[in-house]
Protein backbone atom coordinates (compact mmCIF):
# COMPACT_ATOMS: atom_id res chain seq x y z
CA UNK A 1 0.00 0.00 0.00
CA UNK A 2 1.71 3.41 -0.78
CA UNK A 3 1.89 5.87 2.05
CA UNK A 4 2.34 9.58 2.04
CA UNK A 5 6.20 10.50 2.76
CA UNK A 6 6.97 13.46 4.20
CA UNK A 7 10.53 12.77 5.27
CA UNK A 8 12.97 15.50 5.28
CA UNK A 9 10.70 18.01 4.30
CA UNK A 10 10.12 21.25 5.62
CA UNK A 11 6.72 22.58 6.36
CA UNK A 12 5.50 26.33 7.56
CA UNK A 13 1.90 26.35 8.67
CA UNK A 14 0.05 29.91 9.11
CA UNK A 15 -2.01 29.73 12.01
CA UNK A 16 -0.57 26.39 13.03
CA UNK A 17 -1.61 26.47 16.71
CA UNK A 18 -5.41 25.71 16.52
CA UNK A 19 -8.43 24.18 14.55
CA UNK A 20 -7.87 23.07 11.08
CA UNK A 21 -4.07 24.12 11.25
CA UNK A 22 -2.81 22.06 14.52
CA UNK A 23 -4.56 19.35 12.56
CA UNK A 24 -2.45 20.01 9.62
CA UNK A 25 1.22 20.59 11.83
CA UNK A 26 0.30 16.92 13.40
CA UNK A 27 -0.53 14.89 9.80
CA UNK A 28 2.45 17.00 8.39
CA UNK A 29 4.60 15.41 11.39
CA UNK A 30 3.49 12.05 11.11
CA UNK A 31 4.16 11.66 7.35
CA UNK A 32 7.92 12.76 8.78
CA UNK A 33 8.03 16.72 7.95
CA UNK A 34 9.80 18.79 10.40
CA UNK A 35 7.26 21.97 11.26
CA UNK A 36 7.08 25.43 11.75
CA UNK A 37 4.02 26.33 13.51
CA UNK A 38 3.15 29.84 13.43
CA UNK A 39 0.76 31.91 15.42
CA UNK A 40 -0.27 35.31 15.87
CA UNK A 41 -1.45 35.82 19.07
CA UNK A 42 -1.55 32.05 20.48
CA UNK A 43 2.39 31.52 22.01
CA UNK A 44 1.04 29.42 24.32
CA UNK A 45 -1.25 26.83 21.96
CA UNK A 46 1.57 26.77 19.83
CA UNK A 47 4.50 25.58 21.99
CA UNK A 48 2.63 23.43 23.94
CA UNK A 49 1.36 21.65 20.14
CA UNK A 50 5.09 22.03 19.11
CA UNK A 51 6.20 19.92 22.22
CA UNK A 52 3.59 17.02 21.57
CA UNK A 53 4.31 17.14 17.99
CA UNK A 54 8.21 16.97 18.65
CA UNK A 55 8.07 13.92 21.74
CA UNK A 56 4.86 11.96 19.42
CA UNK A 57 6.57 12.22 16.09
CA UNK A 58 10.33 12.91 16.64
CA UNK A 59 10.44 15.36 14.25
CA UNK A 60 11.99 18.95 14.62
CA UNK A 61 9.32 21.69 15.51
CA UNK A 62 9.62 25.25 15.80
CA UNK A 63 7.35 28.24 16.32
CA UNK A 64 7.05 31.63 15.21
CA UNK A 65 4.60 34.64 15.72
CA UNK A 66 3.33 37.28 13.30
CA UNK A 67 0.63 39.35 12.02
CA UNK A 68 0.65 37.82 8.41
CA UNK A 69 -1.18 40.87 7.16
CA UNK A 70 2.09 43.21 7.99
CA UNK A 71 5.09 42.64 5.28
CA UNK A 72 7.51 43.56 8.02
CA UNK A 73 6.19 41.24 10.24
CA UNK A 74 6.34 38.36 7.22
CA UNK A 75 9.93 39.45 6.75
CA UNK A 76 10.79 38.85 10.09
CA UNK A 77 8.82 35.54 10.52
CA UNK A 78 10.70 34.37 7.37
CA UNK A 79 14.29 35.73 8.50
CA UNK A 80 13.63 33.74 11.96
CA UNK A 81 12.78 30.81 9.69
CA UNK A 82 15.65 30.64 7.52
CA UNK A 83 17.90 30.60 10.78
CA UNK A 84 16.39 27.79 12.49
CA UNK A 85 14.37 25.48 9.79
CA UNK A 86 17.10 26.51 7.21
CA UNK A 87 14.95 26.42 4.40
CA UNK A 88 11.12 25.85 3.16
CA UNK A 89 10.01 22.41 1.11
CA UNK A 90 6.05 23.12 2.21
CA UNK A 91 4.18 26.44 2.69
CA UNK A 92 0.62 25.94 3.94
CA UNK A 93 -1.10 29.67 4.37
CA UNK A 94 -3.98 28.48 6.71
CA UNK A 95 -4.24 32.06 8.92
CA UNK A 96 -7.37 33.32 8.47
CA UNK A 97 -10.14 35.29 9.83
CA UNK A 98 -14.03 36.70 9.32
CA UNK A 99 -16.76 38.70 11.00
CA UNK A 100 -20.52 38.50 10.07
CA UNK A 101 -21.86 42.20 9.19
CA UNK A 102 -24.40 43.30 7.08
CA UNK A 103 -22.60 44.72 3.95
CA UNK A 104 -24.53 48.33 4.42
CA UNK A 105 -23.24 48.23 7.92
CA UNK A 106 -19.61 46.77 7.20
CA UNK A 107 -17.12 49.44 8.34
CA UNK A 108 -14.28 49.96 5.54
CA UNK A 109 -11.45 49.09 8.17
CA UNK A 110 -13.66 45.44 8.99
CA UNK A 111 -13.23 44.88 5.01
CA UNK A 112 -9.79 46.02 4.97
CA UNK A 113 -8.55 43.61 8.16
CA UNK A 114 -10.64 40.55 6.61
CA UNK A 115 -8.89 41.17 3.25
CA UNK A 116 -5.58 41.58 4.30
CA UNK A 117 -5.52 38.60 6.51
CA UNK A 118 -7.25 36.39 4.38
CA UNK A 119 -5.62 37.02 0.87
CA UNK A 120 -2.64 39.52 1.37
CA UNK A 121 -1.32 37.35 3.89
CA UNK A 122 -1.17 34.22 1.72
CA UNK A 123 -0.12 36.42 -1.28
CA UNK A 124 3.23 38.19 1.11
CA UNK A 125 3.86 34.32 2.46
CA UNK A 126 3.96 32.80 -0.91
CA UNK A 127 5.86 35.29 -1.85
CA UNK A 128 8.74 34.84 0.37
CA UNK A 129 8.52 30.73 0.42
CA UNK A 130 8.58 31.01 -3.64
CA UNK A 131 11.59 32.72 -3.47
CA UNK A 132 13.15 30.53 -1.70
CA UNK A 133 11.70 27.45 -2.76
CA UNK A 134 12.99 28.40 -6.26
CA UNK A 135 16.85 28.76 -5.14
CA UNK A 136 16.82 25.48 -3.66
CA UNK A 137 14.85 23.12 -6.70
CA UNK A 138 10.88 23.74 -5.68
CA UNK A 139 8.18 23.22 -3.39
CA UNK A 140 4.67 23.02 -3.04
CA UNK A 141 2.40 26.08 -1.82
CA UNK A 142 -1.41 25.24 -0.52
CA UNK A 143 -3.89 27.79 0.11
CA UNK A 144 -6.85 26.82 2.36
CA UNK A 145 -9.46 28.53 1.23
CA UNK A 146 -13.57 27.50 1.53
CA UNK A 147 -16.45 26.70 -0.13
CA UNK A 148 -17.83 30.23 -0.07
CA UNK A 149 -14.58 31.18 -2.64
CA UNK A 150 -17.78 30.51 -5.10
CA UNK A 151 -20.61 30.13 -3.02
CA UNK A 152 -22.06 33.77 -1.45
CA UNK A 153 -23.54 34.03 2.46
CA UNK A 154 -24.88 36.91 3.71
CA UNK A 155 -22.95 38.44 6.30
CA UNK A 156 -19.82 37.79 4.74
CA UNK A 157 -19.23 39.52 1.95
CA UNK A 158 -15.75 40.62 2.67
CA UNK A 159 -15.24 36.83 3.83
CA UNK A 160 -16.43 35.50 0.34
CA UNK A 161 -14.33 37.95 -1.58
CA UNK A 162 -10.99 37.47 0.08
CA UNK A 163 -11.60 33.73 -0.28
CA UNK A 164 -12.77 33.91 -3.81
CA UNK A 165 -9.88 36.50 -4.46
CA UNK A 166 -7.24 33.74 -2.78
CA UNK A 167 -8.64 30.62 -5.10
CA UNK A 168 -7.51 32.64 -8.20
CA UNK A 169 -4.53 34.01 -6.60
CA UNK A 170 -3.65 30.36 -6.32
CA UNK A 171 -4.19 29.75 -9.99
CA UNK A 172 -2.07 32.65 -10.79
CA UNK A 173 1.05 31.72 -8.82
CA UNK A 174 0.72 27.84 -9.99
CA UNK A 175 1.04 29.18 -14.08
CA UNK A 176 3.76 31.48 -12.77
CA UNK A 177 5.55 28.91 -10.52
CA UNK A 178 5.44 25.73 -12.70
CA UNK A 179 8.32 26.60 -14.40
CA UNK A 180 10.11 26.58 -11.20
CA UNK A 181 8.83 23.31 -10.33
CA UNK A 182 6.88 24.83 -7.58
CA UNK A 183 3.18 23.18 -7.21
CA UNK A 184 0.14 25.41 -6.08
CA UNK A 185 -3.27 24.24 -5.12
CA UNK A 186 -6.44 25.38 -2.80
CA UNK A 187 -8.19 23.58 -0.65
CA UNK A 188 -11.80 24.86 -0.05
CA UNK A 189 -13.59 23.23 3.48
CA UNK A 190 -17.07 23.22 3.82
CA UNK A 191 -18.58 22.97 7.24
CA UNK A 192 -15.58 21.49 9.66
CA UNK A 193 -15.88 21.14 13.16
CA UNK A 194 -12.95 22.56 14.63
CA UNK A 195 -12.86 23.95 19.07
CA UNK A 196 -13.45 27.85 17.73
CA UNK A 197 -16.67 26.91 16.24
CA UNK A 198 -18.01 23.80 18.30
CA UNK A 199 -20.36 26.10 20.53
CA UNK A 200 -21.38 28.05 17.15
CA UNK A 201 -22.25 24.56 15.15
CA UNK A 202 -23.93 23.21 18.45
CA UNK A 203 -26.12 26.93 19.17
CA UNK A 204 -27.62 25.94 14.82
CA UNK A 205 -27.97 22.49 15.66
CA UNK A 206 -25.67 19.39 14.82
CA UNK A 207 -29.28 17.61 13.19
CA UNK A 208 -29.55 20.87 11.08
CA UNK A 209 -25.86 20.32 9.54
CA UNK A 210 -26.43 16.83 9.27
CA UNK A 211 -29.54 17.60 7.19
CA UNK A 212 -27.87 19.86 5.06
CA UNK A 213 -24.98 18.25 3.87
CA UNK A 214 -25.65 15.16 1.78
CA UNK A 215 -22.92 13.35 3.35
CA UNK A 216 -25.23 13.38 6.62
CA UNK A 217 -22.16 14.40 8.55
CA UNK A 218 -20.32 17.97 9.82
CA UNK A 219 -16.43 17.49 8.73
CA UNK A 220 -13.66 16.52 10.83
CA UNK A 221 -10.27 18.72 10.55
CA UNK A 222 -8.49 15.49 10.16
CA UNK A 223 -10.39 15.51 6.75
CA UNK A 224 -8.86 19.17 5.77
CA UNK A 225 -4.92 17.92 7.01
CA UNK A 226 -5.05 14.03 5.25
CA UNK A 227 -5.67 15.60 2.13
CA UNK A 228 -3.13 18.70 2.69
CA UNK A 229 -0.37 15.87 3.31
CA UNK A 230 -1.34 14.21 0.07
CA UNK A 231 -1.54 17.51 -1.84
CA UNK A 232 1.78 18.21 -0.28
CA UNK A 233 3.75 14.55 -1.15
CA UNK A 234 5.05 13.48 -4.39
CA UNK A 235 2.04 11.04 -4.93
CA UNK A 236 0.29 14.56 -6.01
CA UNK A 237 2.97 16.00 -7.90
CA UNK A 238 1.31 16.37 -10.89
CA UNK A 239 -1.71 18.14 -9.49
CA UNK A 240 -1.41 21.73 -10.36
CA UNK A 241 -3.60 25.17 -9.99
CA UNK A 242 -6.59 22.21 -8.56
CA UNK A 243 -9.56 23.55 -6.20
CA UNK A 244 -10.25 20.39 -3.91
CA UNK A 245 -13.35 20.66 -2.13
CA UNK A 246 -13.78 19.30 1.18
CA UNK A 247 -17.29 19.31 1.84
CA UNK A 248 -19.63 16.64 2.09
CA UNK A 249 -21.20 17.58 -1.38
CA UNK A 250 -22.81 20.42 1.01
CA UNK A 251 -21.84 23.05 -1.65
CA UNK A 252 -23.74 20.88 -4.33
CA UNK A 253 -26.70 20.98 -2.22
CA UNK A 254 -28.85 24.17 -1.97
CA UNK A 255 -27.81 25.41 1.25
CA UNK A 256 -31.48 25.69 2.94
CA UNK A 257 -30.21 28.63 5.86
CA UNK A 258 -28.86 31.54 6.26
CA UNK A 259 -28.92 32.59 9.68
CA UNK A 260 -27.17 36.31 9.19
CA UNK A 261 -27.64 39.64 10.16
CA UNK A 262 -30.58 41.55 10.09
CA UNK A 263 -29.99 44.78 8.63
CA UNK A 264 -30.36 47.42 11.24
Amino acid sequence: MNTIDLSGKRALVTGGSQGIGSEICRELAVCGADVFIHYNKNKEKAEKLAAEIKKEFGVKTWIGGADIASSKEVDELFLRMDKTMEGIDILVNNAGTESVIHILDLPEEEWDRVMDVNLKGPFLCSQHAGRRMEKTGGGVIINISSIHDVVPRKGLAHYCSAKAGLKMLSKCLSLELVDKNIRVVSVAPGAIETEMNRKEIAEFGVEKFKEWIPAGKVGHVSDIAKSVAFLASDMASYIHGADLYIDGAYMNNTIPYDPRPIRK
